[in-house]
This record gives C-alpha cells, sequence and structure tokens, in this order.
C-alpha cells in the first residue's frame, strides 16, 4: 500500500525549512508526500506548529484539534505534531489531546522520521523537497538566538545560536539551484550574527559574498537582520554585489529610547539611526522593512508619539506593527506588568497602520514611470503576479500585469510601472518579443 503524508506547516519560513528537511528525509525512505492538503486521501498527518505569539500558538492549536477530530472520525489514522508548540508545551499538550500520536519539538524532529520506520539519513541533511514555488526558496543559515529581548519566546523555544557551517550552507544552495531555484531568501532568526559561535566573528559579509558566486542565483535577499552591532561588511556586500537584492528586513521594534531598554534590545535611538541613514547612503534604493511592537508594558502616550513620528520621518517601504500580548517564561512576563489596556493597543496599531498606508502609497507613486526587472511567482484570474528585487514573496508587495501577456511562472522580466495602489502596483511587459 501506497505511504502517504500529509505535512501542514504553520508559522514562519525557518518552519517552512524544517518541514523540506524532513520530507526530504521520508521521500527517501518511499513516502509520498503532500503539503498542507485538506482534500487528500493521506492517513498520516503531520502538523508543524508555531508557539510564538498568542495568535500563532491559536492557529496551531486549532489545526491540532481539527486533525484530532479527523482521526476521531476514521479519515485518518495517525497523528503527529511537530515544531515550537510542541517544544513548549509538550507535555499539556500530551494530556489535553490524547488523539496525536506523538509529540516532538524542535530538538527531536530527527525522532519523527523514525518513528515512521525511517532512520535519519546525515548524507541528505542538505537536501530538501520544496513546498515553495521551484523559482525560489528559503536558506536557513543559523538556530536559535541570543538576544533574549524582553518579550521574546525563541531564545527559550530554539535556544542559544548555533551557525550553520559556511561550506554546508553552500552545498545546500547549489543543491536548490540544481532544482531550479533563482532566488535566495538568506534567514535565520538572527542572520546579522552569523559566524560567531563558529569563527570567532560575523561572517554573514562573507557568506553573502559566496553565494554571490553561485552560478544560477539571480537574487539574494536577506532577512531577520538585528540591528544592533549590525556588521560593515554586509552593508558594503549589498552595495557592491548586484545579485544581493536592494532589500533589507530589519526589525527595529520601537525608537523610543524608554521602551528599547524595557525590551532589552541593545541598541538607542541615536544608534538606529545612525544604521538607517547609513544603510540609505551606502544603498540609495534599498528598500527597508521593519517591524514595531506597541503597546509593551509602560509604553507612554509620548514613547508612542515618538515611534509615531519616527515612522512618519523614516518612511519606510515595508512596516508591520503587533501589539504586545504576555509570553510565559520570557522577561516582561516575570518582571513587568502588561498594563497597557488592549483598547490602546489596539489604537496605537491603527494609527502606525493608517500612517503607513499614506507612506506606501506615496512611495510606489514614485515608482510610476519606471522599468523594473521582475521575477513572475504565479498567474491568477486577470493578472499575473510578479515582484520586484524590492518586495519578498508572501509577506510584501506586488506587480500584477495582464494575464494576455506571453510571460511564464518563475522567469525575469522588464516591466514599466504604470499605476499603484496602497500596496500593489500594476506594470506592463517593456518590449515583449
Amino acid at each position: 500500500m501506497t505511504k502517504k503524508i500529509n505535512l501542514i506547516t504553520l508559522g514562519c519560513s525557518k518552519n517552512i525549512v524544517d518541514s523540506e528537511h524532513i520530507m526530504a528525509q521520508l521521500k527517501s525512505a518511499g513516502y509520498e508526500l503532500c503539503f498542507d492538503s485538506n482534500s487528500t486521501d493521506a492517513k498520516i498527518v503531520i502538523i508543524n506548529t508555531c508557539g510564538f505569539i498568542k495568535d500563532a500558538k491559536e492557529e496551531s492549536i486549532e489545526t491540532i484539534l481539527s486533525f484530532a477530530h479527523a482521526k476521531q472520525e476514521g479519515l485518518i489514522d495517525r497523528l503527529y505534531v511537530i515544531g515550537c508548540l510542541s517544544e513548549r508545551y509538550k507535555k499539556d499538550l500530551e494530556q489535553e489531546i490524547e488523539e496525536v500520536d506523538s509529540f516532538f519539538g524542535i530538538r527531536t524532529l530527527s525522532d519523527v522520521v523514525k518513528e515512521l520506520g525511517a532512520e535519519w539519513n546525515d548524507e541528505l541533511n542538505n537536501e530538501r523537497v520544496l513546498t515553495t514555488p521551484s523559482h525560489y526558496a528559503y536558506l536557513k543559515i543559523a538556530e536559535g538566538c541570543n538576544w533574549k529581548c524582553g518579550y521574546c519566546a525563541i531564545p527559550i523555544i530554539r535556544g542559544a545560536h548555533i551557525s550553520v557551517p559556511m561550506e554546508q550552507i553552500i552545498e545546500e544552495a547549489k543543491n536548490l539551484v540544481a532544482k531550479g531555484v533563482k532566488e535566495i531568501l538568506v534567514i535565520a532568526q538572527d542572520t546579522s550574527y552569523y559566524g560567531v559561535d563558529l569563527y570567532g566573528k560575523r561572517k554573514l559579509g562573507e557568506l553573502l559574498r559566496l553565494l554571490c558566486k553561485i552560478d544560477g542565483i539571480e537574487w539574494i535577499r536577506l532577512h531577520y537582520a538585528y540591528p544592533t552591532n549590525f556588521p560593515e561588511d554586509v552593508i558594503q556586500a549589498m552595495a557592491e554585489e548586484p545579485k544581493i537584492c536592494k532589500y533589507l528586513d530589519i526589525p527595529l521594534q520601537h525608537i523610543s529610547d524608554n521602551q528599547l531598554k524595557l525590551m532589552r534590545r541593545g541598541i538607542n535611538k541615536e544608534k538606529s539611526i545612525e544604521l538607517i541613514n547609513k544603510l540609505r547612503s551606502a544603498i540609495p534604493d534599498l528598500s527597508i522593512r521593519t517591524t514595531m511592537l506597541v503597546g509593551y508594558p509602560n509604553e507612554s502616550e509620548e514613547d508612542f508619539q515618538e515611534l509615531l513620528d519616527f515612522v512618519r520621518e523614516s518612511k519606510f517601504e515595508r512596516l508591520g506593527v503587533f501589539s504586545y500580548s504576555e509570553e510565559e517564561g520570557t522577561y516582561s512576563a516575570k518582571e513587568l506588568e502588561d498594563n497597557i489596556p488592549d483598547e490602546v493597543k489596539e489604537d496605537r496599531v491603527s494609527q502606525i497602520m493608517e500612517l503607513q498606508n499614506i507612506i506606501s502609497r506615496n512611495n510606489n507613486v514614485l515608482r510610476i514611470g519606471r522599468n523594473e526587472r521582475v521575477i513572475v511567482d504565479r498567474k491568477e484570474g486577470d493578472f499575473w503576479i510578479a515582484r520586484s528585487q524590492y518586495d519578498s514573496p508572501e509577506v510584501d508587495q506586488e506587480i500584477l500585469i495582464d494575464a494576455n501577456t506571453d510571460l511564464k511562472v518563475g522567469e525575469f522580466y522588464t516591466v514599466l510601472i504604470t499605476d499603484v495602489e496602497d500596496y500593489d502596483l500594476y506594470g506592463s511587459l517593456v518590449d515583449p518579443q
């Protein structure tokens, strides 16, 4: 009988990479794979969970319960739960959801492969079964985080920062290119800290330049870069290497010195602004993605207005904002009172996003009339959906091109930006052949 597994991946791109590695192992053991499917006859289900913040935990629990019900109804035979939620709450989950056959945490991911009758093959450590479109893939260069920000449970869940050896990363990147990948998205809990544990100093700049030398890679995109002590050589590499997208995901979280100190971010307002100015000066066409956290304990109205002014002045190309939710085990949960009312938090989120809507549209208007190189991700309804170097898949803006244009998914084209909305743009093919 065919062995078929349905693997559900929740949460961030780091989880996607973990799932892809597990699937490579199971494929080698003879399993047939499907992903995130609600219409499959697979009798084995693995759920890779997120345990980072309240909403993500709730989504994970709801997903587990839905498949637990499916098992009760006889629709599936075996159910396994892996990932961050399992790492953090394994004992509680085992008691509360008995339908799950086994729970495996971050540190025991290989055990789910053994549970299914296969042995983890170290020779396949750089192999993955891609769940993204074949022209782009995430490349995880490290695991864990050393920063211990006041609100963040990641060090509790995933442990201390551990860099992947450089030669292993390069081999994995080459394997991805062999699968047709053209765009590499470099990820970790903190990419800018890469190499300290292995080489005694930060090595991200050197790693990026080595990735640029791989034939077949056309775009390299940097995510999750921590701002404190940001490496100078990374700025130089981004400015000099044409394969590195003029794009940087760098979560700043706040700008008020009072809040940055309470958040234990290791940086102050002056250094934050200095870094942004340095990046803008060295890479004039840079698109910066950042996130802000509002409603953290003791955030005064003055703190919030300072943040609002900073967002208004900085005109970030991409910005997300979250309201604080207390996470057990973190510094802020143990030492600070969650003293900002929910309605105040929600209002502050709304104010920043209303401002960012205006900033985003104004930034987009400036792109009208420009020719931009894009990659096509998919066809959807009346449009081809493409992205420029300034936008990452799933989280950022898209460029819509008339579906009647002769294009192919995964190919690069030059388009003229003809019109814009707050978060999307419209383009037409330049010199179609």
